[in-house]
């Protein structure tokens, strides 16, 4: 079946967008509620906007963003190690991708890469910026392809078992024409 992205209303769809994301990244019940209120105030941002996608009206995906402040809980945290690394501007005229998951069942059909361009094709917003699990994975090889680097790495975040690294884009983002060797 066809994937169909368009805008979605998160604040309206947030349990199905987080039912996506715990499926994705393995949440349990008392994460995702925390996380619901997390989106519903990112939501109340200047800017943010959201994008998903659907099957048969089904949603199995989603994105949203917003022009990144400096003010924002995220920026303070990843600023001293972007600092440290000489890439804090990073911080000022980008478009943050809170969050972005596709349901596991519809992975690797171009479902991400459909939400992350689409979104990131309206922003105001000449670069990107993001944070991903440090680690090898299907999501970091599908930014690296985007044309998003490393910022910095081992960022830890409380609460976050696991580290994560700080990735930044030019806007727009790298389509497969646009490589070498691509279509």
């Amino acid at each position: 079946m066809d994937v169909v992205i368009g805008p979605l209303d998160l604040a309206a769809h947030v349990d199905e967008a987080l039912a996506v994301q715990a499926a994705a990244f393995g949440l349990g019940p008392d994460e995702v509620a925390v996380r619901r209120q997390i989106v519903l105030r990112h939501m109340t941002y200047p800017g943010a906007r959201a994008l998903g996608a659907t099957v048969a009206g089904d949603l199995v995906g989603f994105v949203y963003g917003m022009p990144n402040d400096r003010s924002h809980w995220w920026s303070t945290v990843v600023e001293p190690c972007l600092r440290a690394q000489g890439n804090d501007a990073w911080l000022d005229d980008s478009f943050v991708i809170t969050e972005l998951h596709v349901h596991p069942a519809h992975q690797n059909r171009g479902a991400g890469r459909s939400l992350i361009t689409t979104i990131t094709d309206s922003a105001a917003e000449p670069r990107s910026i993001l944070s991903a699990i440090d680690t090898e994975s299907p999501a970091r090889g599908l930014y690296r392809s985007l044309g998003y680097q490393d910022l910095a790495r081992q960022v830890l975040f409380p609460s976050a078992p696991k580290p994560y690294a700080v990735m930044g884009a030019p806007l727009p983002l790298c389509r497969p024409r646009d490589r070498p060797g691509g279509t």
